[in-house]
């Protein structure tokens, strides 16, 4: 009759005591794991960094150089660092085991041994080890995976941008040059549906400039840190919403100064925007938007605007920054992108963002990026 013949792992082990190791390679084989076997400290590195075993048992008293310099050595090295150690000890005591475990040591086991300990014990740290390696594979492939579907977006996107331009172009026209000077039923819905057109293909085209710019942010792995000029950067915004604060007749107010903070200009006036178009849309009837910033203990700043909104719910909160997630289903004109933008914006600079707010309150939404 046949056996499972297996290998489970390979492990290696680092004693100077002879006997010691006749005890484990007993032990150990006979449960199908290939042991390797070293004498000194040096020599077991070596085996460690060519062999690579999924386990270490490690003596620390040996002569030349003891248990804790070869785990420190093991472990400062990238090839070696994974693989998980047990001490082996006579040494009973607690501070030789917080020694051990600062080491990077993964268990302890003391001698003399139990065989049924060290079985479990071998067992458990090999199953977590491997599970370990599993895990970091999937990362890996889900990594790759996630560039792939950014760049895939991001190709997609861009690629829409030239036909929409071109249709909402070719509509535009059509409305400056088509006879809509007559009150023609028929005329006046043709102009009517003309609009709708038009202001479908800019949403869309809103929508595709916010995948682009969430695309650009989450591939960009660190931007380059200036001080900012935020009254530049808010005359900025203010001036390409002022079609907006005319419509819905909206106020905006301003510190008399801004506290310098570090961070890329673009983004945080994209950040700025987010922020003050929602409150345009979403504040009272009219809306006033009360900007300020404070800096704070860990040498942060923190920029806010405040609004006289109705308020959101603490449940709702919760969702605000989830991509593709609008409160307000019923009258939203957004979709659902912005504060995402703005939380992967803020992160990458270091910083954090959020909200503060109670229903019939208003809401008070803010960002943080480090002062200079």
């Amino acid at each position: 009759m046949e056996t499972d013949t297996t290998i489970k792992g390979t492990l290696l082990v680092i004693d100077d005591i002879p006997d010691n190791i006749k005890i484990l390679l007993e032990i150990l084989t006979r449960l199908h794991f290939k042991v390797l076997t070293a004498r000194e400290g040096q020599q077991g590195i070596k085996i460690a960094e060519y062999v690579l075993p999924d386990l270490i048992l490690l003596d620390i008293m040996m002569p030349e150089m003891d248990g804790f310099e070869v785990c420190r050595q093991l472990k400062s090295q990238a090839a070696t660092q994974a693989i998980p150690i047990i001490f082996m000890t006579a040494l009973d005591d607690v501070q030789s085991k917080i020694k051990g475990f600062e080491c990077g040591a993964a268990d302890y086991i003391t001698k003399p041994f139990q065989h049924k300990e060290v079985v479990a014990r071998v067992e458990t740290h090999i199953h977590l080890h491997q599970l370990q390696q599993q895990l970091q594979a999937q990362m890996k492939e889900l990594e790759q995976r996630n560039k792939e579907l950014d760049a895939f977006a991001h190709t997609v996107a861009h690629d829409l941008k030239n036909p929409l331009n071109g249709v909402i172009n070719l509509t535009e026209v059509l409305l400056e040059t088509c006879p809509f000077n007559t009150y023609n039923s028929d005329v006046v819905k043709c102009k009517e549906r003309l609009q709708i057109v038009t202001q479908a293909g800019r949403q869309m085209l809103n929508i595709i400039e916010s995948m682009l710019l969430l695309a650009g942010v989450s591939k960009q792995k660190l931007a380059a840190l200036q001080p900012l000029n935020m009254d530049k950067i808010i005359a900025q915004v203010i001036q390409n919403l002022t079609p907006m604060l005319t419509e819905y007749q909206g106020e905006i107010r301003l510190p008399s100064r801004w506290p310098t903070a570090k961070g890329y200009a673009p983004w945080v006036q994209e950040i700025w925007m987010n922020y003050l178009t929602n409150g345009l849309k979403y504040a009272g009837k009219p809306p006033v938007l009360e900007l300020g910033a404070h800096t704070q203990a860990d040498e942060m700043i923190c920029f806010w605007v405040q609004d006289n909104g109705h308020g959101i719910a603490k449940e709702e909160q919760q969702r605000l920054f989830t991509p593709f997630t609008r409160l307000q289903e019923n009258h939203a004109h957004g979709h659902g992108l912005g504060l995402s933008i703005v939380q992967q914006i803020a992160e990458k600079l270091g910083g954090q963002v959020g909200v503060e707010s109670q229903p019939g309150q208003g809401s008070l939404f803010f960002f943080t990026l480090p002062a200079e």
